[in-house]
């Protein structure tokens, strides 16, 4: 798998670098990770990957190169600030994705419970009483 950055630019302003990447992944055959990416671009941005966020990655059908936008951070604080949920949660491992749910898990209320009914004697339907009839003269 080779990486090679076709654009970056410095914003000042989120304290990121904005990245547009190809990824030519003939010898793995398949669309890499975005765990693989992400190592392989801290690896040539010599940052750590827990700073490197992969927004978007595409294999056009019928080639073996895809491409994808990155942001790569100065800080984590920064990045958890600026950086849609889904898009850390799209970053995060496996390992650490099935632990957050357990930390997470907030028990809802149990539902109210109905109240007893009282036994009540019920009488049978009565019939209402019928019109009186006219009578013919």
């Amino acid at each position: 798998m080779e990486i090679k950055i076709t654009n970056q630019q410095q914003n000042q302003l989120l304290k990121r670098k904005e990245i547009t990447f190809e990824v030519d992944h003939t010898q793995t055959r398949g669309t890499p990770t975005r765990q693989e990416i992400r190592h392989k671009l801290a690896e040539t941005l010599k940052t750590k990957p827990e700073l490197v966020y992969i927004k978007r990655v595409a294999t056009k059908t019928g080639t073996m190169k895809a491409k994808g936008e990155a942001n790569a951070y100065e800080t984590i604080e920064q990045a958890k600030l600026i950086e849609p949920e889904y898009i850390i949660t799209r970053n995060t491992p496996a390992a650490e994705k099935k632990e957050k749910p357990e930390e997470k898990t907030v028990q809802a209320p149990p539902p109210p419970q109905p109240s007893p009914k009282k036994p009540t004697t019920e009488k049978p339907a009565e019939k209402a009483p019928e019109p009186p009839k006219k009578k013919e003269e």
